[in-house]
């Protein structure tokens, strides 16, 4: 869900929640601590999951949540983040940057039975091959939210957004360098992992018209476009499918679209940190995320797709049914996942800054 790379103040929700485990933690700290730090997106958890898992165990936890990539980075990189917390919940491009720059660990296999859950496409991806580092906790695409009530039914495609005499009327944009350069990326018919210069400058250029748009109302993460689309302020916003479908149940005059050009496909992934003070127990939460009955509930929840084969089948019909959660065929095959550019990721930062400083 939470694919944000531009930096945005994260509010902290603090559950005291029970997460249980009958053997001693590793990485320092003694048993009786009966504790785990979690940091993951905001709104992405059934509140009743932690609460059912700490009857089942009675390790308490602390789940503090984020909204940018960037803000969990420096967290984890500058302020103390890898002792901090035991496990983190990331995008999946993320996962081999954390892991080149030491902040996150090797799973044990052995201490995580319910991987044999995870659906074939999610095994051993390749933004970690083997599954080294990290598991799959939610996946979904990015599209468009719209007001049908305010625009009527809108022709899917990333036009209403960077053409101009297309908007249909006031717009978010969603707060995040790669994302926001994907869809660009994707209109002009480029790869969302493109690393031609020239490329990335004239999507850069198509973001900096949209942004100077009458109709443009500013950055917003996946949930504040959505809260800006119920609430009327938008007629269209960028925003991550499962915040969408949250949003229509609030304001069933709100549709979904991926647009026809293709999107991205991302997986949020479940990684243990470096300095990780409850290793037993953080393995012990990631294997109690991957129980069918959980991540059927986690996905019922959430409105994103489960990448737990055998959570499938428990998963609300309706919800498994809807194209705008399972994507057709059709539109899988125009979907990317967003890759580790490596050096050129100086490329997409410095075309993002251009775009937010102008």
């Amino acid at each position: 869900m939470r694919r944000l790379l531009a930096t945005v103040s994260a509010a902290m929700v603090v559950w005291a929640l029970g997460l249980g485990c009958s053997r001693s933690p590793e990485g320092g700290q003694a048993a009786d601590t009966k504790q785990i730090n979690v940091y993951m997106w905001s709104e992405y958890i059934d509140p009743e999951i932690p609460a059912e898992f700490e009857k089942a165990t009675g390790i308490k936890a602390r789940i503090d949540v984020y909204e940018a990539t960037e803000e969990m980075m420096a967290k984890l990189q500058h302020a103390g983040g890898t002792e901090q917390y035991d496990v983190v919940v990331v995008s999946d491009h993320a996962v081999p940057v954390l892991a080149k720059l030491g902040l996150i660990q090797a799973l044990d296999a052995e201490k995580i039975p319910n991987r044999k859950h995870i659906s074939e496409p999610f095994r051993n991806p390749g933004y970690d091959p083997e599954s080294r580092y990290s598991l799959p906790y939610q996946w979904g695409t990015m599209g468009l939210m719209y007001r049908k009530d305010k625009v009527g039914e809108i022709e899917p495609t990333w036009a209403l957004v960077f053409d101009a005499e297309r908007q249909p009327g006031p717009l978010v944009l969603i707060d995040s360098m790669r994302d926001m350069l994907a869809a660009a990326l994707k209109l002009r018919g480029e790869s969302i992992n493109s690393r031609d210069p020239e490329a990335l400058k004239a999507a850069g250029e198509m973001i900096l018209q949209a942004k100077k748009s009458r109709h443009f109302l500013g950055f917003e993460g996946g949930v504040g476009g959505k809260n800006k689309v119920v609430s009327g302020d938008a007629v269209l916003a960028i925003v991550y499918n499962g915040d969408a479908m949250r949003g229509i149940e609030e304001e069933p005059n709100a549709a979904f679209v991926v647009p026809r050009e293709g999107t991205l496909i991302w997986v949020d992934a479940m990684t243990v940190t470096s300095g990780s003070r409850h290793v037993e127990a953080a393995h012990q939460f990631i294997n109690y995320i991957l129980e069918p009955e959980v991540g059927a509930k986690l996905s019922d929840f959430n409105r994103y797709a489960t990448p737990n084969e055998a959570a499938l089948s428990l998963i609300e019909p309706d919800d498994r049914a809807d194209e705008a959660i399972y994507p057709s065929q059709e539109l899988m095959r125009k979907m990317e996942y967003l890759e580790d550019v490596g050096n050129d990721t100086r490329l997409y930062d410095e075309v993002w800054t251009a775009v937010k400083s102008r």
